[in-house]
């Protein structure tokens, strides 16, 4: 009797231990597919914009630290770094810049032909010459300068983070 309440016990711990074990695999597979499904728009969203590096950068960092065990599983899926590989920063620094001197260009353009018409506009009205004249050749070239410095602003203060992050070796 006892042998068979023995059998019965290790029956049931070994049970409880294959059961255990499924759980725990069902939670690490749970927790890589959240994962996939949470930075799989992350990466195409850095794509996209570069600017959007610095609002998913530190999601992955702190969900590498916190899933560090699936992290691990990722990146050995991926062949690196999950979701962001090294070159993914460099990426959204080059492509910042490019976005940044297609703008400049445009920019410059766009305003040129602004002025062009304007100039045009106030020779054939006899107001080039006049302070109205003057004064509204003025206000575009203000307006000019205006958008031009807040969209600098705009690239220096995303450049300079992801530059932080390059020198700070963080992909």
């Amino acid at each position: 009797m006892f042998a068979g309440l023995l059998l019965v016990a290790l029956a049931t711990i070994a049970a409880a231990v294959r059961v255990g074990s499924a759980l725990e695999r069902a939670r690490r597979e749970a927790t890589l597919c959240h994962l996939l499904a949470l930075f799989a728009p992350a990466v195409q969203a850095v794509r996209d914009d570069p600017r959007q590096y610095l609002v998913w950068h530190p999601l992955a960092q702190a969900s590498r630290r916190l899933f560090a065990d699936a992290a691990g599983a990722l990146d050995a899926a991926v062949g690196g770094p999950f979701p962001f590989a090294p070159a993914a920063l460099k990426e959204a620094h080059a492509q910042w810049t490019a976005v940044w001197l297609t703008w400049e260009r445009s920019h410059d353009g766009d305003y040129a032909l602004r002025a062009a018409a304007l100039e045009r506009e106030l020779d054939r009205s006899g107001e080039g010459s006049t302070p109205l004249g003057r004064a509204r050749m003025a206000a575009l070239e203000r307006e000019k300068l205006e958008r031009y410095q807040e969209r600098y602003q705009q690239y220096i203060t995303t450049a300079r983070a992801l530059q932080r992050l390059a020198e700070a070796g963080e992909a």
